[in-house]
């Protein structure tokens, strides 16, 4: 029997390996923006949206390393839609996953940089190398 509590845990650890890698550790001149990028994108979560992606790939006879990419993206996606949506203009929250939120960390100026960055590059890797992936994922 299809256990799905146990597949949502095993593939959101995987999910969560694969974006800690995909964002460099703090250094250099950088070194703040890396630091506010990881502080939501590692806040934690159920990663639902990288795991659907994973599932539907998976679902057409792809391999999860076809799509993780994508997956990786949408869940950066997702971040970036929050670290706005908290904002003072917005939602004005303080609080997010039980953390302080990353304008109230990092300040307005850090995390509109921060939000930016992580969907520019995401998204442009998600066209170029999410859709090879996809293509892969549709092969049996």
């Amino acid at each position: 029997m299809f256990d799905l509590h146990s597949y949502l845990k095993e593939r959101a650890q995987l999910i969560e390996r694969a974006l800690k890698q995909s964002v460099e550790e703090p250094t250099g001149a950088a070194a703040r923006l890396h630091e506010a990028m990881r502080y939501s994108l590692l806040a934690g979560g159920k990663r639902l949206r990288p795991v659907l992606v994973l599932a539907s790939c998976e679902a057409v006879g792809g391999k999860v390393e076809a799509a993780m990419g994508f997956a990786c993206a949408v869940e950066m996606i997702h971040t970036y839609s929050l670290i706005h949506d908290d904002l003072p203009c917005m939602d004005d929250d303080d609080m997010r996953r039980g953390r302080p939120t990353n304008h109230k960390v990092y300040g307005e100026a850090n995390r509109d940089a921060c939000g930016r960055r992580a969907a520019d590059g995401r998204i442009q890797g998600a066209r170029v190398v999410g859709g090879q992936k996809l293509v892969a994922c549709a092969r049996p």
